[in-house]
């Protein structure tokens, strides 16, 4: 073993000092012959005396030298042994394939000494080995042993690495490779991190959404007893979680519990929605919540925070339900119920006024709508151009791709000598113009990826809203004005109720009203879905102004390329559960999307037929229409549809899917359905 060593480092150098001390007393006395012969000899004398007596002891020497270092290296390595072998951390060593080779007194107290020599998944028999001998350098992984839990850290060792950095000796054949172990229990550490965030505070509101309503809809003699009930209802299911309650308003309650007990409320999905609704003395109406609650948050200010932006959005998204906010990540509960619509319009007159205010205070008005506009998001932004030039600021509308549903109505107002030539921009000329001074005004959207121009909302802080679509955790930050209700049919009702309280000179032209009468009725489907009493006193102010239903009805005739698309569609359409799926030919149709809406629909017709979802493909999308009855015979397809990523109502909902093919579209919302139905979520 001597011979396969040899001596390195400073020790090295130190051990070649008597050859160099020769060389220099050599040059030396070549020096003093030059000068003197006679006293160059006899340094020549002693150099040679020198010389022979460093040989001499350097040979003698060197084996001594080396068997001392060996015994050092032993005795310290011994000590190093036995230090390692006491640490507390379970230490081993494992070989190439995964055998344990050596463990230290922690880790066989662990496993016991026959695991030695044994494979590493004999005893833990979990363990991903295959990541440990792939790892590059270090890798951390999970081991459950005896019902503790270890943070494991592998390290790939080189013996080679020992003999490039080891000062004194160098091997010329090391071994390939070794693999440490070290195990950190973690269990106690991660029981009292646990425990920890269980007594966390989270901070919620319960809000009656449609108290005035319910309560108008009962005996007055009852009307006090109907409000004992909620409020016992509430307050009995949150002590049951050791929540404390407490009753802000009449209609408005806050309230804070233990983290641990919110897994259990989720769990029931919030099970009190049901039970308030349930309740029934005489009312007419059936009482709806509102819940929401902040979770995971940094301090109690953030999580009430939270919750009074989960309770926004659950009204937002029309009430009766539950959502949960922790983070970013938003998680919703119940909304199966359809929106009620509101009898007073007292939300209506106050919107109205705000937007006449921002109007009024800016240079100009940009109005945009969704991508693949149809006729509500135009007709609804007709109304807002017709109050800001009523208003006398300039107006523009955002249109880059007319679409067929649209262009029977947009042609009436381009080349018309009573319109500006620049009316209709793209985004791109809107973006152009645009300044701080604007107001920004979409409508029939609140999704910011689903606008004409999501650039556009950068371009100023003054923003507004104006949507029948429920909201969806991506929504359209911190608007000056927001106005979304669910209940509305269109977005066209919502601004034909606006245009009557702006202000008293607004008159929609002919061609004006048709353009916002055709999304009433579109969006309706003649009138026959999503209708309410507004709804039709909407249509009634739109008659009034001008509104011409025959000539409205005449320039929605469709080709018969529609015609065929949509039969087709149907014929080819699957029936499953009381549910229709069907696929909708877009080859030759200008806009394919419209004429899946349409099948959609019409599937709607056949008897038996709850919900109905038509696929339809362009380019690498998958557009979905979803479609259900209203009331007790059909589902919540928003529901559905957020699920995938889209969005909606209760009854007309969509969403886009990429990179997949309609059916396995088609299979996705099956099992979606299917799901949510074994969770009682639908």
């Amino acid at each position: 073993m001597r011979n396969d060593m040899e001596i390195k480092g400073r020790l090295k150098w130190y051990l070649r000092w008597p050859i160099i001390l020769n060389i220099i007393v050599g040059v030396m006395t070549l020096g003093v012959t030059v000068i003197d012969h006679k006293a160059g000899a006899l340094m020549g004398v002693f150099f040679l005396v020198h010389l022979i007596f460093s040989v001499v002891v350097s040979f003698y020497s060197k084996p001594a030298i080396m068997e001392e270092l060996i015994n050092f290296g032993l005795q310290y390595g011994q000590v190093q042994k036995k230090l390692l072998h006491e640490l507390e951390v379970p230490y081993g060593v494992l070989d190439a394939t995964g055998k344990l080779m050596w463990e230290n007194e922690a880790l066989s107290k662990l496993i016991g000494n026959l695991a030695v020599r044994k494979n590493i998944l004999s005893v833990f028999p979990s363990l991903d080995l295959q990541k440990v001998l792939g790892m590059e350098e270090k890798c951390y992984l999970e081991i459950v042993h005896e019902d503790r839990v270890y943070r494991t850290e592998f390290c790939r060792m080189h013996v080679e690495d020992f003999a490039e950095h080891n000062d004194l000796v160098g091997f010329d054949h090391p071994e390939n490779l070794l693999i440490a172990m070290f195990m950190f229990d973690e269990t106690d550490i991660r029981r009292y991190i646990r425990e920890n965030q269980e007594q966390k505070l989270v901070a919620g509101i319960i809000f009656i959404d449609n108290f005035e309503e319910a309560m108008n809809s009962t005996e007055e003699v009852r009307r006090s007893l109907l409000a004992a009930l909620i409020e016992r209802k509430i307050t009995k299911y949150m002590q049951s979680y050791d929540a404390i309650i407490t009753k802000v308003e009449k209609d408005r309650y806050t309230f804070v519990v233990n983290h641990k007990h919110m897994s259990a409320i989720q769990s029931s999905r919030f099970s009190i929605l049901d039970e308030v609704r349930e309740i029934n003395i005489g009312n007419e109406m059936s009482v709806t919540l509102c819940i929401g609650v902040g979770m995971n948050a940094i301090s109690y200010g953030q999580s009430y925070t939270w919750a009074q932006n989960a309770i926004d959005l659950a009204l937002g998204r029309g009430g009766d339900q539950a959502v949960v906010k922790a983070g970013d990540k938003i998680s919703y509960y119940g909304g199966k119920t359809k929106q009620v619509e509101k009898g007073t319009r007292v939300k209506a007159r106050v919107k109205a006024h705000a937007l006449k205010q921002i109007i009024l205070g800016k240079d100009q008005v940009i109005i945009m709508g969704h991508k693949i506009g149809d006729v509500d998001s135009f007709g609804s932004a007709i109304g807002v151009y017709r109050a800001a030039k009523s208003l006398n600021k300039p107006a523009h509308i955002v249109i880059n791709e007319i679409t067929t549903s649209v262009r029977p109505i947009i042609n009436n107002f381009k080349n018309n000598p009573d319109y500006e030539p620049d009316m209709f921009l793209k985004s791109s000329e809107a973006a152009a113009i645009m300044n701080m001074e604007t107001a920004l005004v979409v409508v029939d959207v609140n999704r910011p990826s689903y606008t004409e121009g999501p650039e556009l909302l950068n371009r100023t802080k003054t923003v507004v809203i104006l949507d029948h679509h429920r909201q969806s955790s991506e929504s359209i930050e911190s608007p000056v004005l927001s106005y979304i209700e669910p209940y509305a049919s269109s977005a066209c009702e919502m601004v034909a109720e606006i245009l009557q309280y702006i202000t008293d000179g607004v008159k929609l032209r002919p061609i004006e009203a048709d353009a916002m009468f055709a999304g009433l009725m579109i969006d309706t489907n003649n009138f026959s879905s999503k209708t309410g009493v507004r709804t039709f006193e909407a249509a009634a102010f739109l008659k009034k102004s001008g509104a011409d239903i025959t000539r409205v009805h005449l320039a929605f005739r469709d080709s018969m390329e529609i015609y065929r698309a949509r039969a087709e569609a149907v014929r080819h359409a699957e029936m499953d559960n009381n549910m229709a799926y069907a696929s909708c030919p877009a080859e030759g149709l200008e806009s394919p999307t419209i004429v899946g809406a349409q099948v959609a629909n019409e599937l709607l017709n056949i008897t038996g037929i709850k919900a109905s979802f038509v696929f339809t493909r362009v380019k690498e999308t998958i557009y979905v229409s979803a479609r259900s009855m209203e009331g007790e015979d059909g589902i919540n397809v928003q529901l559905v549809m957020e699920r995938i990523g889209g969005g909606g109502h209760s009854t007309i909902a969509g969403a886009q899917l990429q990179n997949m093919t309609e059916a396995q579209g088609m299979d996705l919302v099956k099992r979606t359905i299917a799901k949510m139905q074994k969770e009682g979520a639908i």
